[in-house]
């Protein structure tokens, strides 16, 4: 599944929507459309049926409770409404919230932080990470042990793929009484998540990281945390995100999360296969690649590769026509900024220079992959040979 001729190899960036999905969310805006807010017909009964049984598919996906759920557009939406709509409630009782993040969290999560820890409405502590983006569990018992308001951290990392143990740091929260929110839109989907037994508070997720569309995304949240509202208007969905529901959108989430829960653990361990395979074939060519992040904890789909000596934008603007990977997140990857997870990974400038993000989806083919393959090599051969003669 592919744009023309070029090889979709992104899928940590957006995943293709499910055919299966898209069917649904044709239905939705075409033969079985309506606003499930009026309450005056049929139409808006089946609106309203359908909006809860999306919400029941992806309670089944992740253990939560239908009532939990809140329909955004995306994860950052999402994660906006959790940290801002937290501190928001913490103002209104005059204290200075104490939040923690990992270093290496999505930009949504970081420039939100930064954001309100500059308008000085937040005590901000960053806990760091090693060389494969690893936490460590201690520092992270250590701040919960001195009280904290909010603690944000991911499940799976969006560059590199570490995965990280969400049920014990969501136990470590649990212990402290400290409300945890987790990013899981990179998790979801790819590997088993347990809102209601992993101490987990609030969880943001997003549909076209898991072959539904885009624009649509779910925040969960125990009904016991307090949030205040960060957009005001027609008091839907508890008063906390209103605004006409997108119908299409919810239902192609609930969709695609109900094919993820029957076919998940096959097809992410297919996709692990054909990784691992590129990865060989790879290194085998062209033996000074390093592989970055945990490789015994990463996303099955994440191929992440730095290049020492080769510039990636080098490598990008010789195979952007036939390949479609990237150098670094979807939202930062058109910035000259270093990638902020490689440097908080204390990676040296020529490892951060040479990084490319592959990433692998249930769509991908065997062939597409030799023939991936086969494109990279060719290029960072004649790469490394130019530039040896310069």
């Amino acid at each position: 599944m592919g744009l023309c001729s070029v090889i979709y190899l992104d899928y940590h960036a957006t995943t293709p929507v499910d055919p299966r999905v898209a069917e649904k969310v044709m239905a939705a805006m075409t033969t079985q459309f309506g606003n499930g807010s009026s309450m005056d017909h049929l139409v808006g009964d089946r609106s309203r049926e359908a909006v809860e049984q999306a919400k029941q598919q992806i309670a089944d996906l992740i253990n939560c409770q239908p009532k939990e759920i809140i329909f955004t557009s995306g994860a950052t939406e999402s994660i906006n409404l959790t940290i801002q709509g937290t501190i928001l409630h913490h103002e209104k009782q005059g204290k200075l919230p104490r939040i923690a993040i990992s270093a290496v969290e999505h930009k949504a999560v970081l420039d939100t932080c930064h954001y309100l820890e500059q308008q000085r409405r937040i005590e901000l502590i960053t806990l760091p990470v090693d060389r494969d983006a690893n936490l460590d569990l201690n520092t992270v018992e250590n701040i919960c042990r001195n009280g904290l308001d909010l603690l944000c951290i991911m499940a799976a990392n969006n560059e590199v793929g570490t995965i990280y143990p969400i049920e014990l740091i969501g136990a470590i929260a649990k212990q402290y009484s400290v409300p945890f929110f987790c990013d899981a839109s990179q998790a979801v989907g790819k590997i088993p998540m347990n809102f209601a037994d992993w101490g987990i508070t609030l969880l943001a997720m997003s549909g076209h990281k898991l072959y539904a569309p885009q624009g649509i995304g779910a925040l969960i949240r125990k009904t016991d945390h307090p949030l205040e509202l960060i957009l005001f208007g027609g008091g839907q969905q508890q008063g906390l995100r209103p605004g006409t529901l997108n119908l299409p959108g919810i239902v192609g989430l609930g969709e695609a999360c109900h094919l993820r829960r029957l076919e998940m653990e096959a097809d992410e361990k297919a996709i692990a296969a054909k990784r691992d395979y590129l990865q060989t074939q790879l290194i085998q060519a062209i033996p000074e690649i390093v592989v970055n992040g945990n490789q015994h904890q990463r996303l099955a789909g994440n191929l992440h590769l730095s290049l020492p000596g080769i510039p990636n934008s080098t490598i990008i603007a010789r195979i952007r026509q036939q390949l479609a990977i990237s150098t670094g997140s979807a939202c930062s990857s058109g910035t000259v900024t270093p990638s902020h997870v490689l440097r908080a990974m204390n990676l040296s400038n020529d490892f951060i220079d040479g990084a490319l993000r592959l990433g692998l989806g249930k769509f991908t083919t065997k062939q597409e992959i030799d023939k991936a393959a086969e494109i990279l090599i060719e290029v960072i051969k004649t790469t490394q040979t130019m530039l040896a003669m310069a």
